[in-house]
């Protein structure tokens, strides 16, 4: 159990309780879902904290510590400050802890995350706050600690490179599920690599498994800038997939893949019945198939422990399974699955390499998928990312800043 801190002792599990948690209580109230606003992601951390505690509660005292203060706050501007610094503290730290500790390990964070993020929800501050307001700070601790206003360039490599990453998913399946890209946006985040004397600065960012924020147009709005002023060298989407590295060439448009999002929503999507993604409440734009531009032969020549497939497997509605020789071949065709699948891991692929067609960028932009990560340990995790880093770093000699 967490120790309290001031009013609040922040338990965040069914099985703990929260004290004093409005200003004229003192009451204990025991943590239950039915009663607290909670969601599907946050439900599930009573069993993280019971089946990977020392994972799930690493950051029980900074939650303690942002409860606190959280009670003590008087205005809006000053509780948006005081969420703005904790999130970008979380961000910041766990990028620390990755390379201090050495534990490649993604989870801390994610948990972290749900439970800062419960307390903004369901405990008062020292102020009468509406849910406008409270949807607004909610909304600023996802977008800081994801690392989506941590994205300013400040090294001099004359190279610029992107990479997104995602949480870990399927948790209702393995809750001690990591997520092999969310790990490499953590470790080479800010980071400068450097080959045959072409030096890059990455940075990065960690999407969500939810579809709502995919229809919003979350990838649209991070990548808009990018593609429209041309800032960065190269644009690369990781995420989990199969047994080797992929480099997905032909990303399609629909979702058919039956599993839920993190919030446990399902589409009602299948391979019989694939559908369309939304965009800002209109049904997503664009054709059935786009090719990536990743140079992917000079990707392919990175060591390590896995094999790294150029991938032309395709599903279409027409001819079912198919290795498309081009995107020719896939006109006309109805997209069951991309290279990348059924399921957001293509979604995210598609829907950045069908903004750069759009907005007329020339920028190299395309997906990697990384091999299953089978345990969160330094062992299974490092050969995968210094193998994404050997990819990254062949890159470079073919890359043009397309603002020269």
């Amino acid at each position: 159990m967490i120790r309290p801190f001031g009013k609040t002792a922040v338990t965040l599990a069914m099985m703990m309780t929260l004290s004093g948690c409005a200003t004229n209580t003192t009451k204990p109230v025991t943590f239950d879902p039915a009663h607290w606003k909670t969601d599907a992601e946050q439900q599930r951390l009573t069993r993280a904290y019971a089946e990977i505690p020392a994972v799930a509660s690493r950051w029980h005292p900074a939650i303690n510590d942002f409860a606190n203060q959280w009670q003590q706050t008087k205005q809006y501007d000053q509780a948006m400050t005081l969420v703005t610094e904790a999130a970008n503290n979380l961000w910041q730290q766990a990028k620390q802890d990755m390379r201090s500790r050495g534990d490649y390990d993604d989870r801390p964070l994610y948990w972290a995350r749900l439970g800062f993020n419960w307390v903004i929800a369901n405990i008062p501050p020292g102020f009468v706050v509406n849910d406008l307001q409270r949807s607004a700070m909610l909304e600023q601790f996802e977008e800081v600690s994801r690392g989506r206003q941590d994205l300013a360039f400040t090294t001099n490599a004359p190279l610029k490179i992107l990479i997104t990453g995602f949480d870990p998913f399927l948790l209702d399946r393995n809750i001690s599920q990591g997520n092999p890209s969310g790990l490499a946006a953590l470790a080479l985040d800010g980071q400068v690599i450097e080959y045959q004397g072409h030096k890059a600065e990455i940075n990065a960012v960690i999407f969500p498994v939810r579809y709502g924020d995919f229809d919003a147009g979350e990838v649209e709005s991070l990548l808009t800038p990018f593609y429209t002023d041309n800032t960065v060298d190269m644009v690369v989407t990781i995420s989990q997939g199969r047994t080797e590295f992929d480099l997905e060439r032909f990303p399609g448009k629909r979702r058919s893949a039956g599993a839920p999002g993190n919030l446990n929503i399902y589409t009602g999507a299948s391979s019989r019945n694939p559908i369309i993604p939304m965009l800002n409440q209109q049904p997503l734009p664009g054709p059935e198939f786009v090719e990536f531009s990743l140079p992917v032969a000079a990707m392919q020549q990175a060591s390590g422990e896995y094999r790294i497939n150029d991938n032309y497997q395709v599903t279409t509605l027409e001819d079912g399974e198919i290795e498309a020789a081009s995107l020719a071949q896939l006109e006309g065709k109805t997209a069951v699955r991309g290279g990348g699948g059924g399921y957001l891991s293509n979604e995210i692929s598609y829907r950045s390499i069908r903004l750069l067609n759009h907005l007329g960028s020339a920028i190299p932009t395309g997906h990697i998928h990384t091999p299953i990560l089978r345990e969160s340990t330094p062992e299974h995790a490092r050969p995968i990312i210094e193998q994404i880093t050997g990819m990254l770093q062949r890159a470079l000699p073919s890359l043009q800043t397309p603002s020269k």
